[in-house]
C-alpha cells in the first residue's frame, strides 16, 4: 500500500474506532491524529473536516460489513437461516468488541446518527443509506422465504424495516446496559416479528 493510501486508511480506521468507543463530539481531530500517529496537516490534506472524515469512515466500514452480510445472506443458505447467521454474527461482533475495549459499544452508525442527525445532513444521509442497505438484505431474504412457501405473502419491505428497527433497538440496549447479552436472543426476536417460531425455522433450513 502506498504511504498516502496507508495514511488515509489509518485516519479512517482510527476515527471509526474512537467514535464507536466514545462519541463524535468527544473525539477531536487532534485525538484522531494522535492515535493514528498522523500529522494534523496530513489530516486536512485528505479531509476538509471531521464531518467529511466521518462520512468516508462510515463508507469504508460499510464496505467491510457488506462483505460479511454477503456471506450471511448468501443465496447458498436457505432464506430463514440467513437471519440466524446474521443474528449470531451480530452477537459475536459485539462480544468481541467488548473484549477488545472493555465495554459494549453498540453500533457506531446509531450512536453518531442520533448525536448529529439534526446538525449534520451529510452524516444523517450516510447513516440513513446504511440502514436502508441492511433493509435490502432483510427484504431479499423475506421475498425468497415467501417464494419457497416458508412465510405467507406480505409487505416484506415494511417487515424488513421493522427488523431493522428491532436490531437498532437491541444495539442501543447493548450499549446502555453495557452487555452484549442483550443481543443473545436476536434470532428468536426476528422470527417472532416475521411470524414464525424458532423450531419452524430450524426445520425449514435443516
Amino acid at each position: 500500500m502506498k504511504p498516502e493510501c496507508e495514511t488515509r486508511t489509518k485516519l479512517l480506521t482510527t476515527a471509526l474506532e474512537l467514535m464507536w468507543e466514545r462519541s463524535y463530539g468527544s473525539v477531536s481531530v487532534d485525538d484522531i491524529c494522535a492515535r493514528a500517529d498522523v500529522r494534523k496537516g496530513s489530516f486536512y490534506y485528505f479531509f476538509p473536516s471531521k464531518s467529511d472524515l466521518t462520512v468516508a469512515a462510515f463508507e469504508k466500514n460499510w464496505e467491510q460489513i457488506c462483505a460479511k452480510l454477503d456471506q450471511a445472506f448468501s443465496p447458498q443458505h436457505p432464506p430463514l437461516e440467513r437471519f440466524s447467521r446474521f443474528a449470531k454474527a451480530l452477537y459475536q461482533s459485539q462480544t468481541e468488541k467488548k473484549g477488545t475495549c472493555g465495554k459494549a459499544c453498540g453500533c457506531p452508525y446509531i450512536s453518531v446518527g442520533l448525536e448529529l442527525s439534526t446538525e449534520d445532513e451529510n452524516i444523517r444521509k450516510k447513516v440513513q443509506s446504511i440502514f436502508s442497505g441492511y433493509c435490502r438484505y432483510f427484504e431479499s431474504a423475506l421475498n425468497e422465504a415467501e417464494r419457497e412457501g416458508l412465510i405467507p405473502p406480505g409487505n416484506h419491505a415494511e417487515t424488513a424495516r421493522a427488523i431493522d428497527a428491532l436490531v437498532m433497538g437491541l444495539l442501543v440496549q447493548t450499549k446502555i446496559y453495557n452487555d452484549p447479552e442483550a443481543l443473545k436472543h436476536t434470532e428468536q426476536s426476528i422470527f417472532r416479528l416475521i411470524g414464525i417460531d424458532v423450531a419452524q425455522s430450524i426445520a425449514a433450513h435443516s
